[in-house]
């Protein structure tokens, strides 16, 4: 067996440049099993490493301090990424986001592709925000601007 690819691909890197949604699975610290959380909040800075960010109340925090091993499930064109990797904390506060964000990289150690044999991918999913779009989107730009300057 070869050795694993431990970089994304350009367009994979390219997608992770916007806000994507992605699952983040990491190990509960309390009951020592697999969790799985959908979040937005996510890019690649380079092609070794995600950075993701987190509401400092969530417990993935408590999880991804607890045990760095993770996986993001990333949905590309025609295809699923399970990108495998160890997360390291960068800042416990991102600056100039008005409440308590945590931001992680996470190292690449692995990447698969994670579709099942004979099918691809037909469309991205999408979500949208319930709550006030405009505080949204200013959230979400003062999050992604925040990160990329961690």
């Amino acid at each position: 067996m070869g050795e694993p690819v431990t970089a994304i691909s350009e367009s994979l890197y390219d997608r992770l440049q916007t806000e994507a949604f992605v699952l983040l699975h990491t190990i509960d610290a309390e009951h020592e099993s697999p969790t799985s959380s959908a979040i937005s909040w996510v890019y690649a800075p380079d092609p070794q490493r995600l950075r993701i960010a987190i509401d400092g109340r969530s417990r993935i925090v408590a999880n991804l301090t607890a045990r760095s091993d993770v996986c993001v499930t990333v949905f590309a064109a025609g295809s699923v990424q399970a990108v495998y990797g160890q997360a390291a904390l960068v800042t416990d506060q991102l600056n100039n986001v008005p409440f308590n964000i945590v931001c992680f990289d996470i190292h690449i150690s692995a990447l698969r592709d994670a579709m099942f044999y004979g099918a691809r991918l037909a469309a991205l999913p999408e979500y949208e925000n319930t709550y006030d779009k405009r505080a949204a989107e200013k959230l979400d730009g003062q999050v992604f601007d925040a990160m990329k300057k961690a």
